[in-house]
């Protein structure tokens, strides 16, 4: 599938989404509606505490997550802070309230309907010291050496062109800046009928990417100190009802059995990597 093709699909799939039609991604709710409680329970899941659901808008936590890379990135009162792919703005306005008035967080979206609903959420918040600027996380609209942390949550495996986003987080990072990640890795290969698949995608399966070759990825994007520091796989029992699943079963015509061992090559990781001083 080309580049532009792929680009288009994922924002058409997240503009239903910033619209309420549909929900995709999660660690068992891909391409399905999530109410509001749902949501949070999903988010609880995850690794989001009950204070950090409780303190953001109502509508930011879309429940679109695979982890909280907020969590593991020790933030400092005053820094930049970078949301590649922010949604809703749920991790902005977590890193916002880390970071305090004299800091500031940046998300980028390339969904218009999802900028504008991060801004209205914003404004339901008061929060002065979040942006969300319109542009895809293959380019950046950042200037150079400008960020103290990048995160994303659950993003750049939706990207066609994931090397060319590490570079870009790595262009926009200060010499001795932090890219935390939370994401979905394959750990081992999809059939072509999973990788081609639509809802797949939007729901982040096909364009997922080999462990391995993701963390290869951000090295040769100049990130050193690559850390795995946590990695959960997708259990099996919890998968029964998952519309990914089902997704999988409707566009490959398998068992419902041979789909949920299909869903274990998958793993949700938290990476982190540094970009040294002398970068």
């Amino acid at each position: 599938m080309k580049k532009e093709n792929v680009r288009k699909m994922v924002r058409e799939g997240y503009a239903k989404i910033a619209k309420n039609e549909k929900s995709c991604c999660g660690d068992s709710t891909s391409c399905g509606h999530i109410a509001s409680d749902t949501s949070k329970e999903l988010s609880r899941r995850i690794g989001y505490s009950e204070e950090e659901i409780e303190s953001v808008p109502e509508g930011a936590n879309l429940g679109l997550g695979c982890g909280n890379p907020v969590a593991l990135t020790d933030l400092k009162k005053g820094q930049t802070v970078l949301d590649l792919g922010s949604g809703g703005g749920f991790d902005c306005f977590l890193a916002a309230n880390r970071v305090g008035k004299n800091g500031k967080v940046i998300g980028v979206d390339m969904t218009p309907e999802m900028i504008d609903k991060a801004r209205e959420n914003a404004r339901k918040g008061k929060y002065q010291n979040v942006e969300f600027r319109l542009g895809e996380i293959e380019n950046l609209p950042v200037a150079d050496a400008t960020i103290d942390v990048v995160i994303s949550n659950c993003v750049i495996n939706l990207s066609p062109d994931k090397k060319r986003v590490f570079e870009e987080a790595f262009r926009a990072l200060k010499p001795g800046g932090r890219l935390m990640v939370s994401d979905i890795v394959l750990l081992r290969k999809l059939p072509e009928s999973i990788k081609k698949s639509v809802q797949a995608y939007v729901g982040c399966l096909s364009g997922a990417e080999m462990k391995d070759k993701y963390l290869k990825l951000m090295k040769e994007a100049g990130f050193q100190e690559i850390e795995v520091i946590e990695e959960n796989h997708f259990s099996i029992e919890n998968m029964a009802n998952d519309p990914t699943a089902q997704a999988i079963m409707r566009v490959s015509e398998i068992p419902a059995e041979k789909a949920k061992k299909m869903l274990n090559s998958l793993a949700s990781v938290k990476v982190s990597g540094l970009k040294f001083r002398n970068s």
